[in-house]
């Protein structure tokens, strides 16, 4: 089933451009404006990477989430590199993702809507526009589809080339991946090989065990029953999303589709708004508007209800089923008091959105050693929480939002194999911000599965938390 075509906004005002007579903030300076223009123009008349169709799908599914039918899972890099694009890094991002995606499905007993941040995952807000380094400075590296990590000058300088770099490398990571997704996964039919030694170091191992035996059981006998069809099943519905943060790429890739009405970005299916670009009268609201994708948009713990309250009204303005996603990102030590009056104001204005919880980015630290991670357990807390209050405030927490990775790398504390600072320098790799690895992103996944959500609606918030993701086991 494809949700209906309709354009968001009916505005005359509103073009793929109208973002720039507005304020645009997290954008690279670039010296050469007429490149920049070239650059702009060729992209414009390359192919689209997603279709319309694949975009109205995945609407359908968010507003079907969005009515408590569906739960999203989003997840992937914080910031992909060009040099990740390779066979074994694509194959092991989209099997932790389509594992997860069995495991929640089988323990929330609904289907899960898969979402990956990648394909395009290429732009970085930065906190700051310079960077410095023994007395050096420097403008600082805003992802691969901008400048390049080396530190000198001629990495560090705005290329709008790159811009056709990231379309080529989103181009063939998505191809690879629809290949793979058509031609199916024969291990996630079988839990049994995935990769579990790690479960052995966790205290819920009897559980775990327990949770892998019956998901494999339960496929075994649909196949026995459903051949190719719940092989489609089990294979289909995978989406891609990136921050919507460079604008000139992103405009060029927007594109008016004639038979449905309205413009789409066709660079992804998802694009999501972060933080520090979600001002009202600026740029990227601007540009967001107009587009006929569902959209995310990251709140954190500082944003007034009114304040969002006016966001959802620019971005969603006929309560659209299916449109907006809001991403919660308070962290461990905020969610508790910043929460509640954000979902409040929102379900007392009766506006339609999909609730979802991005339990990394309010929980980053540094360590002693000058590693930034997360810690795992902060993570669960926060996930646990979130799913606490909104039962305790009558809402649906309807998805979870994840930097990882299929790797196995040591940018994350805890977990099963308890990892701690010093165990950081071993496979410490991002460019950017921490991941949870496979073995912690499949330990999440189960920690959520186990619990069963279903939460009672008339227990306290005290007591749902004593059926925390950490207890519950």
């Amino acid at each position: 089933m494809v949700a209906s075509s309709t354009a968001t906004t009916s505005d005359e005002n509103w073009s793929p451009d109208s973002w720039r007579s507005r304020p645009a903030l997290q954008q690279p300076r670039y010296l050469d404006e007429m490149r920049l223009a070239q650059v702009g123009q060729r992209l414009r008349e390359l192919p689209p990477l997603v279709t319309s169709g694949e975009i109205l799908e995945l609407k359908w599914a968010i507003a079907e989430a969005q009515e408590g039918r569906r739960f999203l899972l989003h997840g992937g890099d914080c910031a992909e590199s060009f040099i990740d694009c390779t066979n074994e890094i694509i194959v092991n991002r989209l099997k932790v993702l389509f594992q997860m995606g069995l495991i929640l499905a089988h323990g929330l007993k609904q289907p899960v809507i898969r979402l990956g941040r990648f394909a395009g995952q290429y732009a970085k807000p930065r906190s700051s526009d310079i960077e410095s380094r023994d007395g050096v400075t420097l403008p600082c590296y805003r992802g691969d589809i901008v400048n390049g990590l080396d530190f000198d000058p001629i990495s560090r300088e705005a290329d709008p080339e790159r811009m056709f770099q990231a379309h080529a490398f989103s181009s063939l990571t998505l191809n690879f991946t629809r290949a793979l997704v058509e031609g199916g996964f024969g291990d996630l039919r079988r839990p049994e090989f995935w990769r579990l030694d790690w479960i052995d170091q966790s205290p819920s191992a009897v559980e775990y065990r327990r949770a892998v035996d019956e998901i494999a059981d339960s496929l075994r006998f649909m196949q026995t029953l459903g051949g190719h069809i719940v092989e489609d099943r089990l294979h289909g519905g995978f989406y891609t999303s990136h921050e919507g943060l460079l604008l000139h790429y992103e405009e060029a890739l927007t594109r008016a589709v004639p038979h449905r009405g309205g413009w789409y970005n066709l660079s992804t299916h998802f694009p999501w708004l972060g933080m520090r670009t979600s001002a009202l009268e600026g740029a990227h609201v601007e540009y967001f508007r107009g587009l006929s994708n569902p959209i995310g948009v990251k709140i954190g713990p500082t944003l007034q209800p009114d304040d969002l309250l006016r966001l959802i009204d620019r971005l969603n303005p006929s309560d659209e089923p299916g449109r907006l996603t809001l991403i919660t990102r308070m962290g461990r030590n905020h969610i508790e008091q910043a929460l509640p009056p954000i979902l409040r104001a929102v379900s007392n204005a009766g506006r339609r959105v999909l609730w979802v919880v991005d339990p990394m980015h309010g929980n980053t630290e540094t360590t002693q050693n000058g590693y930034k991670t997360r810690r795992f357990e902060k993570i669960r807390d926060e996930l646990d929480l979130a799913f606490c209050i909104h039962a305790s405030e009558g809402t649906r927490l309807g998805g979870v939002h994840l930097e990882m990775t299929g790797e196995d790398v040591t940018e994350c504390l805890g977990g099963a194999r308890s990892l701690d600072e010093t165990d950081l320098g071993r496979a410490y790799k991002t460019t950017v911000d921490p991941r949870l690895n496979y073995e912690q992103a499949m330990e999440l996944s189960m920690l959520i599965a186990s619990a069963n959500r279903a939460t009672r609606p008339s227990a306290s918030l005290d007591e749902r938390k004593n059926l925390s993701l950490a207890g519950a086991l």
